[in-house]
This record gives C-alpha cells, structure tokens and sequence, in this order.
C-alpha cells in the first residue's frame, strides 16, 4: 500500500511506490552499512529529502522494520541491459532489466558494455527523469571490438587510429567507460585507454587475444571474469590472436590456485591498481548443479515461454564437466586477489547460457562469493562499496552513512548470518523513494528474454 504521498512521483511510477515521503524513519532495523563492519542491532535511519540524515522532522513518516535488515543498494558493475537470444545475437531488455535489477535491490549498474548504445542512453535519461523505474545507469559505450568478432552486432576497429576516434565519439554521446573485448590487437587496446584516460574515463575488458599482464602493463582500470579469460598461461598463446576458448579452459582446468605465476599475476594487478569483476554466477551456470540453481521457479516465472523453452534446451545439450574445477579456481583466484590487496567488484552478467538474470544473478553473484569463502559482509561490500569506489562515487552510495544518497534496501531477515536473505527484498530505496520490490518483479513476469 502507499504509505504517504508528499513527493513529487510520476504517474508511471505510482504503481510501484511504496513509501513516497520527503522524511521517513525506519525504527528497530538490523544495520548492514556496506563496509564490512558488523551488523547493527535495533537501529533507527533517517531518510529525508532522499538523503541519509542525522534527525527527521517530528511529523516524517515512521516504519516499524523489526525482523528486517537494512543494507545499501547494490553496484553492480557488469550488469548489462541485453540477453542472449541465440546465434550470437543478442537483444536489448529496455522493460525488464531495469525493472529486475531496482526490484532486486541494484540501485546503480554499470552496463560493460552495449548492444544498443543510444536505448541505454535514452532509457537513462527517462529513468533519472522518473518516467521510467530502474536503477542509476553508467553507460559503458559499445564494444571495443577487433577483426573476427564471434557477434555480428560488435563493430570491428580496423586500427588503433579508429580505436581512438571510437572512444571520444561514445564519449561525446555521454558513455562513461569502455569495454574492449575478444579480439583487439594490443597497439588497438594502448590507444583506447590512452583515449579513455584524455577524457577522464576509464576502460574495463573482456579479453582474449591480450593477456591480463599485457593488459595492465597498458594502463587497463578494469578486468572481467577474472582468471578464466586470461590466456597468457596457454602454451598455443600467439601475441595478438585469441586462441580457442575450449582448448584454453581444458588447460586452465589443470591449472593449480597455488601456482605461482597466478601470484606473480596477482602481485602486478594490485601494483598497477587493476581491479576485478566477478562474475561468478555465469561460470556456475555452466556447471550441471550450478544451472539448476541458477533456474529457480521465480526466474522461470519471469521468463518468456520461448526463452523458458530453450533455456531448458540448452540445458540437455550442454557439456559441464569441466567446469566445477574451472569456478573452483576462479574462486581461488579471486580469495588471493582480495587478500593480496586489489579491488574485486561484482555483477551478474546476464549473458552465457542464459540461465543468469538481471537482478536474479546479482543475488546469486554475492551468494557464490560467499561460497568462495568471503564471509556475508565481505560478499556484500564487494557488490556495493566497491563498485562505488572505482566509480568515484563512494562519497554518494555503496554504503550507509550520513550525507548519502538514501540508496538502501530492506530485506525479511538476516543476510549477515544467512546470505540467502538477500533474496527476501520488500522494499527498495532510491534516492528516498521505496518502491515495493513484489510489484516490480509481477510487472515482469513472463516478459524477460523477449522485451
């Protein structure tokens, strides 16, 4: 039910509002603050004017929150707006996505990357507009692509030289960073960074062709996936080319977490400040257990019957053995990388087989990093505060703190405990208006994978 209606809300928003008032205080809440400090038992947070206060005015709105958790919206950072389709191709999910990351507590995404550069563009001015529900966007530009793309939809650089004009071209239209991807040279992936970095941005990768040493020795802020996509350790490895994805994966599956040139790996990521995005939750969905997980009857329910139908399909055709030791080594991979000191950050990557969803796989992201042996804190300030940081945002989200943006999520249980309580999200805060998680996931239902 709407609970107060003193803020200015769009008609189109009202019927996912819950809490609409310019100063709200939520009462007897169990605190989560995003740092990684312990939770807070029976506090009060005080929200007014879409900010975090110190005190409300005597008559704000006031909600009794015992048996709930407060904790700060997500970031995450590898969370595009497109899903696979099929063949290669891929379609942009302008109406569901938005509406699955904001009702799974994702207050701000960076998209990594873009299928149809000038939707994301304009779905983020109708959102920062308020026409239109979803989380805050960063818009990653298209794709930084070389010569032999496995997708029709990348265009192909053909230089370093257009490599540069690409950069400050997205740029101008308003994308924030840049994400190369399989198949550039290392003189294409040089000139794109040293572009992003004239304008002041940053660039991330997806990387095939280019080792993660080569790739930082070049100034990249930003790997993806982690260890699986790393192809400096093949022994077929040539300078320049992407060797076969299989072939690199049969031998990262030999690959030991202590051996040390993962350490020596390690070490010079951290020295040259390159972060690391897990994904983890795509990788777990190509192992036979992990698929099964990942389709929960709710992400099944807010599927199309056609994407149900060959997401199911792929499930009888697939090949998983090799992949429990492979996510057994990412996670190792990504342990040693924290503790070394370097920034890990997280998204879902709605890509891969299909089986990961926006918003649905974020949960499921902080989940598996638990599983690699973060504690629940630890997972959770990885999906908010981090994502903050490399953002330059920390001052704004990421964590609970007077003077931010009262991005926050309120969940029916525990997550600190047990961090399948993420998944129990009632209400979403963004900039001090909640919306009601439940009605956001029912305007989906049945339409993810097709619109």
């Amino acid at each position: 039910m709407l609970l107060s209606l003193l803020l200015a809300v769009d008609a189109a928003l009202q019927p996912y509002v819950r809490v609409d008032s310019k100063a709200v205080v939520l009462e007897h809440v169990r605190v989560i603050d995003g740092t990684g400090a312990p939770a807070r038992e029976d506090q009060t947070l005080y929200l007014v004017d879409g900010k975090i206060a110190g005190q409300a005015p005597a008559d704000a709105l006031r909600l009794d929150l015992r048996g709930r958790t407060v904790m700060p919206g997500l970031v995450g950072m590898h969370d595009h707006l497109f899903y696979p389709m099929g063949g290669g191709i891929f379609g942009e999910m302008a109406y569901s996505f938005p509406r699955l990351y904001l009702a799974a507590g994702v207050t701000t995404i960076r998209t990594a990357g873009s299928i149809e550069p000038y939707t994301d563009i304009e779905l983020k001015k109708a959102i920062d507009a308020g026409k239109v529900p979803g989380p805050t966007i960063w818009i990653t530009g298209p794709y930084l692509e070389g010569q032999g793309s496995f997708a029709v939809q990348l265009h192909a650089l053909k230089d370093p030289d257009e490599a540069r004009k690409f950069v400050n071209l997205w740029a101008d239209q308003g994308a924030t960073s840049f994400k190369a991807y399989n198949t550039l040279t290392r003189a294409e992936l040089g000139a794109a960074i040293q572009a992003a970095h004239k304008r002041g941005l940053k660039l991330t990768a997806h990387l095939c062709s280019i080792g993660f040493t080569e790739a930082a020795r070049l100034g990249i802020d930003d790997l993806e996936h982690g260890l699986l996509v790393d192809t400096e350790f093949f022994p077929g490895k040539k300078p320049d080319q992407c060797p076969v994805p299989r072939e690199v994966y049969e031998d990262l599956a030999k690959m030991s977490p202590t051996d040390p040139r993962i350490a020596t790996l390690i070490a010079g990521l951290v020295k040259r400040k390159v972060a690391i995005t897990s994904k983890l939750a795509v990788f777990d969905a190509f192992t036979e257990e992990g698929f099964r997980r990942a389709l929960t009857p709710a992400v099944l329910e807010a599927v199309s019957a056609d994407t149900r139908a060959r997401l199911l399909q792929a499930h009888i055709s697939r090949n998983p053995a090799i992949w429990p030791a492979l996510v057994k080594l990412e996670m190792a991979f990504e342990r040693a990388f924290v503790q070394a000191g370097g920034l890990l950050m997280a998204g879902s990557d709605p890509t891969g087989n299909g089986a990961v969803l926006a918003g649905y796989g974020d949960w499921r992201d902080v989940e598996l990093l638990v599983d690699a042996g973060f504690t629940p804190l630890e997972a959770l300030k990885i999906h908010s505060l981090n994502g903050a940081i490399w953002l330059g945002q920390q001052d704004r989200i990421g964590s609970i703190a007077n003077g931010k943006d009262a991005d926050l999520v309120v969940v029916d249980g525990d997550p600190s405990t047990n961090i399948a309580d993420i998944e129990k999200v009632e209400i979403v805060f963004k900039q001090g208006i909640g919306f009601d998680s439940k009605k956001l996931f029912e305007s989906v239902r049945g339409l993810a994978g097709m619109r």
